[in-house]
């Protein structure tokens, strides 16, 4: 009988270690956390995920320099997205790649949040080449992942089953992976029009709750989440089918804000009520009221971890604002930098920035890569 008890003890600790964290656990890992400041991070070299990541434009001294750049200002995390057919072409690569980088983040101090799905921008990824920048145009190479032919066809799924499981289980046990973002803005609409986006959302909606699942059979020891990033999140019943998901399944609360401050304050007074721990894994789009200057201190007050969009300026182009997608700033420039830190030559877009980052975070040092800002009429 006594091996009939071990048996069932031992399936009931398998479950519950590979159920959603209760609040008490997640904010015990919270708490022995730093706080938690850092950029959504593309090198500067990469259009998108793909070109960050495949054997041909892995850039591995780049990725030192940049991660080295937001050490020195007192960055210690980064959101960094991964793509299904990139693990999946060639997972011992794929891994190898993923580990030299998490080798550099750790050696700077940093570490990573990694995204596993994404429903953002172009629709049809390809492996390979892509294409160069669109001129003008802010975040012109983004691919979504799974793409919609992966995504709308039930018949790949159990590929995208192994993408998670075998992403997941290769670092679950890994003290350099900070937490797992499963899907980010997973109703996101994308962008093509030829997109049946009511029926996108559908199978995301199949998809979403079955992608924490897979995730959690490698028991990992990182939380997960995914962000939660329009819609009304102060009344359960006003939340979209998507948000009830999202809140439900994740560990950590993440959430995405790109609002004046007062609004800030308000998502994260909706959030409270759900008693976890709160990162912002997107924020500070200065042409639309949110900068660091703004948010930033509002978030070490309230022991919010805060991601903002961009590091160094480069071949996302995301320093141009979102209305680049009708109007693309070719022959002008935007008045200010939407998003981004840092200039390639290692310049900072405002000093000012750099000095209340490391003020807040009391952390940071002189960085030889951090250049002096220079007068811009001299540029």
């Amino acid at each position: 009988m006594a091996w009939i008890v071990i048996a069932i003890f031992s399936a009931c600790f398998a479950q519950d270690r590979s159920a959603r964290w209760d609040s008490a656990k997640a904010n015990q890992w919270y708490d022995q956390q730093a706080w938690l400041v850092g950029a959504n991070y593309v090198p500067s070299d990469a259009i998108n995920e793909l070109e960050m990541f495949q054997t041909a434009t892995f850039n591995a001294l780049l990725n030192d320099k940049e991660l080295g750049m937001a050490e020195s200002i007192g960055m210690n995390t980064m959101r960094v997205f991964l793509q299904d057919q990139f693990w999946l072409s060639d997972p011992s690569g794929a891994r190898d790649r993923i580990d030299q980088f998490l080798t550099i983040a750790a050696k700077h101090h940093i570490r990573p949040i990694f995204v596993l799905f994404d429903s953002c921008w172009e629709p049809n990824p390809r492996l390979g080449p892509q294409h160069p920048p669109i001129p003008g145009v802010h975040n012109s190479g983004w691919v979504q992942s799974p793409g919609k032919e992966r995504l709308m066809n039930p018949a790949l799924e159990p590929e995208l089953k192994a993408y998670v499981v075998g992403v997941v289980s290769a670092y679950a046990k890994d003290d350099r992976v900070l937490a797992w973002d499963i899907w980010n803005e997973p109703d996101n609409d994308g962008r093509d029009r030829a997109e049946d986006v009511p029926a996108k959302i559908r199978r995301v909606n199949e998809l979403l709750p079955k992608a924490f699942e897979w995730a959690r059979s490698a028991h990992p020891t990182q939380p997960l989440t995914s962000g939660v990033w329009k819609g009304n999140w102060s009344e359960p019943q006003k939340e979209s089918d998507t948000t009830k998901i999202q809140l439900a399944e994740s560990d950590i609360i993440s959430f995405h804000n790109y609002d004046w401050p007062e609004k800030f304050e308000a998502r994260i007074a909706e959030l409270r009520t759900l008693g976890r721990p709160l990162i912002c894994t997107e924020y500070m789009a200065r042409g639309n009221g949110s900068t660091f200057d703004t948010i930033l201190p509002i978030a070490k007050r309230e022991r919010v971890a805060a991601i903002n969009w961009g590091l160094v300026a480069g071949e996302t182009q995301t320093y141009l604002p979102w209305d680049s997608w009708r109007r693309p700033y070719v022959t002008d420039q935007p008045t200010i930098w939407f998003h981004e830190v840092f200039r390639q030559d290692g310049r900072p877009y405002r000093q000012r920035e750099i000095d209340l980052i490391r003020e807040l975070t009391g952390r940071g040092f002189a960085n030889p890569n951090i250049k002096p800002e220079m007068d811009p009429s001299a540029e």
